[in-house]
This record gives structure tokens, C-alpha cells and sequence, in this order.
């Protein structure tokens, strides 16, 4: 939601302190030291709980070879695995907190933490080689090399009399500190910055540095300000590469303000900054406290999951997919099996498959819509708390680029990092610096709250409902199985894949392979009437262009969308020289959607998705193709509002009847996915049996029959039903639950 809230801790409660060490692991956070109240230091250890906002004071054991840690301030304080890492600080030699006799640290300890709560005690490693010189207000990370597997610490910068600039390594398996040899320019010396470990870099921003210029290490006394200068360090080359120079300009106030004792932390593959302050020494008064948030995008986004189906009209579909963590939106595309005729007379042009924000070059450039010459852009909202389909903010811009990324290779011709904020303007190139793409910086909007179409979870242990009404996707939880609902197409002949033989018992599913361009059919179930898309009933899209492959295959813009879900009706033409425009085409302008004319869906066809995640760096890889067919007038719809209800030795189905426009529900069939010998050849190929055929809207599955049951592993562990209904026209699409399983408890499931 981008916005603060301040959350009603309880338990013990620690005093406000500075300069401490914090890590986080998993749901809980412990706090080691700083500076209390009165300018005491201290050398207490604090959890916190998050789940339930308790905190608690620990007492660790002390080390058998030595005395704890004693009370300090600016130490680093770092996670790997179950254990800490405590190195170096300052404390205080006298036991007046009034009189400062400060006495700077190069000690280092382990502390061991116990499973979900709680810790073990510290201990004191023994180490080899030369331990890096005492300092304070430095910054400790810990990396792990993939194809390696020894995880090293990593010490850099800080303060002891002077700022440092120096690169410490401590192999953690061996306990053997080195200093490794770096290569590129190695950042002006500093202290309280922060550092941030993102794939195989260490991201270094801000801090304290000398006010000398070319490096030099400053007297103790010396002049020294606070820096906005960014760089990274390849932890697999060691190299440093400089993003933002500390000689940039920024005038227009588009990139984060120098600052030093702020914090950041990665949210997967992006960086936030917040706060910290500015100012010189010898002007205390003059100390600028910032409360700005910034984000750093490292990397187009990972591709997101297959599209599913949640119902489908017969000229609608109710689509949604797993979100992605920290992007600004999701292009959403399809391909019709009917031909669709272009339009012609549209001066627009298209792009390659995969286009990147806003890149011009070799430099990233975000513009505002109000700076770009070529089309205005639409008037549209952002923060809708009543929609689930919000289009993506106007921030958020595509441009043409011949850089491309597929299936998960990335051609390296864009810049790599990108910062975004939530007012987007030019910003100059760093000029002589040793890469060219400076990130575009733009701070976070942290105002309003926002919401998004999220998978709901429902964690009762009885009796719980699936109601694809209610949401996007739900789960279900009884005891450790949960039930997830999506729709596919049954039919008394061969539809899509999916085949049912004259209303035996057995019933078999295909699903064809991506590399065929077609994935897993699951057509239609029915949308309730009177449901709109916001992405096309209110305001039109983004201006996206629409990625052309060089293939016959034409891929049309149904839209993009804020959330994670989409009800699609229409979609966008493009003219004619847009479609056979050649991949390799740059610098076309980019169509304008209000420019573009739309395409109803038509009853009984099949079209295919796929979506791409799209976030500060561009817009990331197409997920695999889904394909689904709009229902034929007629038919009934697919039971919804799927309850179960487990017991002892059986397990108990109900749903609700659908919409049948051709007279009334004459019965409905169950079916459970079982293994079979043709599953085992061809695992793409489910093969149901009939459970049950009737009237009423229940039944009951015994453990014999779920004793027999396929365990799907396409995602996570579950047992598959199907249930469909029918009319005089025949059998509609019917409702798949995937009846999601607990491998360690389900025994023979």
C-alpha cells in the first residue's frame, strides 16, 4: 500500500536507541546495542516477534572462551544462516556516559540463534589471517556464490579517526580474513553509508566522506559532508562500478539527496533508502534530516506465472496470475485462432517482443507525460480502493529499445539499474563516469493506502468456501490442505484437449508443450453478468506498444494492469504496417492506445495469454502461453462457491449451481484425477474418473477413492477435482479445485 503504519507492539519494549545492529530473519527481528538514553551504550540483545509484535529481551549464553560483547555503538551486525555476526564498533572506556573516552573495535563474535525464537549464546570464532583494523559506522555483508558454496563476509568503510575505504573478506567456513584485490575506481572513503547485497553486487550508497576531492584520507579533524554518491561491487569479479558520481550534478532533485546514517533494505531484486541526514560538521544547525523513500529497480522482473482461468462469458474471460513482488504493473497479451483483420491507416509502429522503460542509448531515462513531443497521454487515476483492475500508474513509461530478454536470457544493450520515484523527468547521464547508465531516481509516494486483487487465503480448519465472486483466486484450509479453484472446459466430445467419453467414468486431459506455442487448455466457466474491465470500460490504457513477433503468430495488447487479475472483453488492434514491422525496427513512435481500435471477444474461440511483469528497469520475459475458449450460447456455467469439508475418513464436496440459459440443470458429474499407466507415459495427460452423477449439489469422496488419487505437482502438491453441469444443450465448462496437500502428513497422497 506505500503507506506507514505504526504497529501496537507489547512485551519488552527496548528504550530508543542509536547506531545499533539489526537483522531480520524471517518474521522476526533482533536488536543488538547502540546508543540508549543519556548517551549510554548498550549491549542489550532485543527480538521481536513481527507476526505478533512482541517483543522480548534475550539473554544469550556467554562465550566459553571469553566475555560478551561489551556495550558499543556503529558495529556491524550481520545474518547468515542461524547464526550473527557481530564485528568491531565503538565503546566507551569511561563509566561516566558524560565523559567520552571513545575506544574503537576489531573484535568479532558469533551469535547462535535458535529455531523461530530465541537465541543459543555468543561465542568467540577462532579466525586466521590479519583482522581488519579497529572502526566504527562501517557496513558488514554477507554473499554466498552459487557455484561455490562458501559464504563470505564482507567488511567495508568506516570511521577510526578517519573515514575508510578499505575491503575485508572473511571466509565464514575457514574463519580466514583477506583483503581481496579489487579492480575499477573503489569509492571515496566513508562511513555510515549502507551496503546491500542484490544477486552477486553490493550496492554502496551514501555516508560520510572527506571533503577533499581525488580520494585522500582526511586529517581526524579534517573538513568532511555527507555524499549521494552509488556504486556496486561484482562479488564475483570484484570489481566496483560507479553508478552515481559524487561530483554529480542533480538539480532538479531527481536523484537521492547526499545523506549518511540512513537505512536500506532489498525487497528482492529492488533497494529502498530511506531517511538519514545532510550537513556539514562545523554546522550542526545546519543538519538536514531527510524523510524521503527511494527505490532502486536492479533488474527487469522474473517472468510471472502461467495465466489462469477464474470464469470465462461467452465474450469474456476473468483472468488473474501470481503477482510478482515490488513491480508497477503487468502487460497483459493475446492471440486470437481467428484471423483478425488489421487496421489500417494508424501511423503507429511496434516494438520488438521485449521493451525496456524509457531508454534512450546507453542512458536510462524516465519522462514525465507533460515532456514527451510525440502523444499525449490519457488522464487516469491511480489509487481506486473499490477496483481490482487498476490500470498502471502514469509513471510508468515504455519506449523503444532493440534490447531484449528471452526466456530468461537477458541481451545486455539497456542499462541494468534503475531508481524509481513516483514523479518521473529527465535526468542527465554521469558524464565520464566508467558505465552509462545512470539510474533514473524517483522517491516512493507513501501517502494513500492501495489495493490489489491478492490471492485470498482462508485459514479455518473446518469448513471453508472457494466463491470465485469474492476474489480473484482463493484458498482453502482444512487442517494442512488448502483448495485453490481455477476452470477448465469438459465437454461430451474432444474440445481444447480436454475429452470426455460418452459419460464413463474415465475422462482424459491433454496439455500441449510451450515450445508448440499452446499451453495446458482449460476453456471456459462463466463470468456472472453485469461484470465490467476497468482497464476498458472507464480509461484507456497506457500507450504500451504491442510487442510483434517476426513469426505469423500476432500477439494484440489486451491492456496493463495494476493488480494481478484482469476481466478481459477486448482487446487492441494495431494497423497493418504496425504488424509486419521488423523486429529490429528503432526509434518508431509508440502508438497511442485512445488511437487504436478495439476487438470484441467472439463466443466459442479460443485465444491464448500471456502477461509480462514491468517495473522500473522495462518491461521483463512473456510467462508461458495459456489458452482458453469463450463459452458457446447455451450451455450451463461452471458451478462456483466450491466448499470442502474434510472428516475422518472421507471428504465432503458442495458448490452452488450455475447459470444455465437453456432450461434447467438435468445433473452434475465430479471427477477426481487418478493415477494411471497413461499418466506415466504422459505426464501432461490427467486422467479422471467419475466420482459422482446427480441432482443434488454434493457428494461425498471416500478414502478408497481418494486412496487412488494423482498428486499434481505442476506447482504445489494437491489432488485435482473437476466439477461440471448439464443442461439439454449438454455438459458446460466445468470448475477444477486443486486440493492442495501436505506431502509430510498425507501419507499415500
Amino acid at each position: 500500500t506505500n503507506q506507514w503504519f505504526l504497529p501496537a507492539v507489547r512485551g519488552d519494549i527496548p528504550p530508543g536507541c542509536a547506531a545499533h545492529g539489526f537483522v531480520c530473519d524471517g518474521t522476526r527481528i533482533l536488536v543488538f546495542g547502540g546508543m540508549v538514553e543519556y548517551g549510554r551504550y548498550s549491549n542489550d540483545l532485543y527480538e521481536l516477534q513481527a507476526s505478533r509484535w512482541l517483543w522480548k529481551k534475550v539473554k544469550p549464553q556467554a562465550p566459553s572462551n571469553g566475555s560478551p560483547p561489551c556495550p558499543r555503538l556503529g558495529h556491524s551486525f550481520s545474518l547468515y544462516g542461524n547464526k550473527c555476526y557481530l564485528f568491531g564498533g565503538l565503546a566507551n572506556e569511561s563509566e561516566d556516559s558524560n565523559n567520552n573516552v571513545p575506544r574503537y573495535l576489531n573484535d568479532f563474535y558469533e551469535l547462535e540463534l535458535q529455531h523461530g525464537s530465541g537465541v543459543v549464546g555468543w561465542s568467540i570464532p577462532v579466525t586466521k589471517g590479519i583482522l581488519p583494523s579497529p572502526r566504527e559506522s562501517h557496513t558488514a555483508i554477507v554473499y554466498c556464490r552459487k557455484d561455490v558454496g562458501s559464504p563470505k563476509m564482507y567488511i567495508f568503510g568506516g570511521m577510526c579517526g578517519c573515514r575508510l575505504n578499505d575491503l575485508w573478506e572473511l571466509d565464514i567456513e575457514t574463519m580466514t580474513w583477506s583483503r581481496p584485490e579489487t579492480k575499477g575506481t573503489v569509492p571515496l572513503p566513508r562511513s555510515l553509508h549502507t551496503a546491500n547485497v542484490i544477486g552477486n553486487k553490493m550496492y554502496v550508497f551514501g555516508g560520510w566522506v572527506p571533503q577533499s576531492a581525488g580520494g585522500e584520507i582526511s586529517a581526524p579533524d579534517g573538513e568532511w559532508k555527507c555524499t549521494g554518491s552509488f556504486s556496486y561491487l561484482n562479488l564475483d569479479t570484484t570489481e566496483w562500478i560507479g553508478l552515481i558520481s559524487d561530483c554529480q550534478e542533480d538539480k532538479s532533485n531527481l536523484l537521492p539527496g547526499p545523506r549518511a546514517g540512513h537505512c536500506a533494505v532489498a525487497v528482492g531484486t529492488r533497494l529502498y533508502i530511506w531517511s538519514g541526514r545532510d550537513g556539514y560538521r562545523k554546522a550542526w544547525n545546519n543538519q538536514v534530516c531527510c524523510k524521503d523513500l527511494w527505490y532502486l529497480d536492479t533488474e527487469r522482473p522474473l517472468a510471472p506465472s502461467q495465466v489462469q482461468l477464474i470464469r470465462a462469458t461467452t465474450n469474456s474471460f476473468q483472468l488473474k496470475w501470481d503477482e510478482v513482488p515490488t513491480v508497477e504493473g503487468y502487460l497483459l497479451q493475446l492471440h486470437a485462432d481467428s484471423p483478425v483483420p488489421p487496421v489500417a491507416g494508424n501511423p503507429a509502429t511496434g516494438i520488438p517482443e521485449t521493451s525496456l522503460l524509457s531508454s534512450q542509448g546507453g542512458c536510462s531515462l524516465h519522462q514525465s507525460p507533460q515532456s514527451l513531443p510525440s502523444v499525449p497521454y490519457p488522464e487516469m487515476k491511480v489509487d481506486h480502493p473499490s477496483q481490482t483492475n487498476n490500470l498502471i500508474p502514469n509513471n510508468v513509461q515504455v519506449a523503444l529499445s532493440s534490447s531484449s530478454k528471452v526466456e530468461g536470457k537477458e541481451k545486455v544493450a539497456a542499462p541494468e539499474n534503475k531508481i524509481t520515484q513516483e514523479t518521473m523527468k529527465n535526468h542527465a547521464d554521469a558524464t565520464g563516469f566508467k558505465e552509462s547508465n545512470a539510474p533514473s531516481l524517483l522517491p516512493v509516494c507513501t501517502s494513500s493506502a492501495q489495493t490489489s486483487a491478492n490471492v485470498g487465503e482462508l485459514h479455518d480448519l473446518d469448513k471453508q468456501s472457494v466463491n470465485p465472486d469474492a476474489s480473484v483466486s482463493c484458498t482453502v484450509s482444512s487442517t494442512q490442505n488448502m483448495v485453490t479453484q481455477q476452470a477448465v472446459k469438459t465437454e461430451s466430445s474432444s474440445t481444447n484437449g480436454a475429452v470426455v467419453k460418452d459419460e464413463t467414468s474415465l475422462t482424459t486431459f491433454n496439455s500441449k508443450s510451450e515450445a508448440a506455442e499452446t499451453a495446458y487448455v482449460m476453456p471456459s466457466t462463466r463470468v456472472s453478468t453485469g461484470q465490467t474491465n476497468d482497464s476498458h470500460s472507464s480509461r484507456a490504457p497506457q500507450r504500451l506498444p504491442a510487442p510483434v513477433k517476426t513469426r505469423d503468430r500476432r500477439w494484440y495488447d489486451v491492456g496493463i494492469f495494476k493488480n494481478n487479475s484482469a476481466v478481459v472483453s477486448q482487446f487492441y488492434l494495431l494497423p497493418e504496417e504496425t504488424l509486419n514491422i521488423n523486429s529490429k525496427t528503432e526509434g518508431a513512435d509508440v502508438p497511442d492506445y485512445r488511437l487504436l481500435k478495439k476487438q470484441d471477444l467472439f463466443p466459442g474461440t479460443v485465444y491464448r495469454f500471456r502477461v509480462a511483469a514491468i517495473n522500473g528497469c522495462g518491461v521483463g520475459p512473456f510467462s508461458k502461453i495459456s489458452e482458453f475458449k469463450t463459452c458457446i450460447p447455451g450451455f450451463p456455467g461452471a458451478p462456483s462457491t466450491v466448499k470442502i469439508t474434510k472428516s475422518v475418513d472421507c471428504i465432503h464436496l458442495s458448490w452452488e449451481p450455475p447459470a444455465s440459459p437453456s432450461g434447467n440443470i438435468l445433473e452434475y458429474s465430479a471427477y477426481l484425477a487418478i493415477r494411471s499407466t497413461q499418466l506415466q507415459e504422459n505426464p501432461s495427460q490427467l486422467v479422471f474418473m467419475r466420482i459422482y452423477c446427480g441432482l443434488k449439489t454434493s457428494c461425498i469422496v471416500t478414502a478408497a477413492q481418494l486412496s487412488n488419487a494423482h498428486v499434481d505437482y505442476t506447482s504445489r502438491p494437491a489432488i485435482v477435482f473437476r466439477i461440471s453441469a448439464k443442461n439439454e444443450r449438454g455438459y458446460g465448462p466445468a470448475t477444477q479445485v486443486r486440493w492442495l496437500q501436505d506431502m509430510k502428513t498425507s501419507g499415500s497422497k
